[in-house]
């Protein structure tokens, strides 16, 4: 059995889009929400249940499922970060994973790989190794054939389809980030953080309006510190193409246990307040981004 078989009963992602379609330019995203841990990884895993989802950004999806309600598209991955991490390079492996030698093009020296947080993680979050022994290299091969490649290729056309539509495109990038982050600073944990690579993913103006709308909600919110945005806002970002894309962090102890991985007391707060949020970023978008004729249907 391969990695092909892993997602053979449930698909590995999925596109969620409200009643009327997508009407509006957003297109959300959540790479690292999946729950579904195969039986052969968790084989392969020297981890606990609960421990092997500690990289988890626990139903993010859930938390940002307002952007329906306004004709949005959503895309939702199944599998989880600790499994594969689509908010990566495709090829970011950790030659020591692997008992065969890696392919000459992979990017082996990366930050993200250094740290044991690759295309395959060989860790997770909390710093303890993934697996029992080393993986084939067969094992990297497929799990990004068969499901990296086909995610990004389906979140590539989205935002293809939506420019064409729309005149642009707004990717929203959306993830968790643990109850203990601090600012750069250390005085301070922030409750989001709004990312867009320093200012060359998204327009400031859209980058303002997402900051200001979280702050006038009483959040305390810091923009690009500690958190850039990843892979996926710094490949799609391209505002000059009317592309744009923030990533957006959201504290887990707003909503989460983190002993237990459940949801707390505050999530139904927090997930209207997110709606609401989401509601206001697509309705004032409109009057900052400019306004560009729709293709035929």
């Amino acid at each position: 059995m391969t990695a092909a078989a892993d997602f053979s009963e449930i698909p590995p992602f999925v596109l969620f889009a409200g009643r009327n379609g997508q009407t509006v330019p957003f297109v959300f995203n959540s790479p690292h929400s999946g729950r579904h841990y195969p039986p052969r990884f968790l084989a392969m895993s020297r981890l606990d249940p609960l421990s092997i989802r500690r990289s988890e950004d626990c139903y993010v999806d859930e938390l940002f499922s307002g952007a329906l309600d306004v004709g949005a598209t959503f895309l939702c991955a199944n599998f989880p970060r600790a499994y594969l991490d689509a908010n990566r390079e495709p090829w970011e492996l950790d030659p020591r994973m692997f008992r065969e030698r890696v392919p000459p093009y992979a990017n082996t020296h990366s930050p993200r790989v250094m740290g044991g947080l690759g295309t395959l993680p060989r860790l997770v979050a909390d710093g303890m190794d993934i697996y029992r022994h080393r993986l084939p290299l067969e094992e990297a091969m497929s799990r990004i054939e068969h499901y990296y490649m086909p995610y990004h290729a389906t979140l590539r056309d989205l935002l293809y389809r939506t420019r064409t539509r729309f005149g642009r495109a707004i990717l929203i990038d959306c993830h968790s980030m643990p109850s203990t982050i601090r600012t750069p600073q250390g005085n301070m944990s922030p409750d989001i953080v709004v990312g867009d690579r320093f200012g060359t993913s998204a327009s400031s103006d859209l980058s303002r309006l997402a900051v200001s709308l979280l702050a006038a909600r009483g959040f305390a919110v810091e923009q690009n510190r500690p958190y850039a945005g990843g892979f996926i806002t710094e490949h799609y970002g391209r505002p000059a193409q009317d592309v744009h894309a923030l990533q957006i962090e959201v504290n887990r102890g707003l909503y989460l246990d983190d002993d237990t991985l459940e949801r707390s007391d505050g999530f139904d707060l927090l997930r209207q307040q997110l709606s609401e949020f989401i509601a206001d970023l697509v309705s004032f978008s409109a009057d900052i981004l400019p306004s560009r004729p729709m293709a035929a249907e």
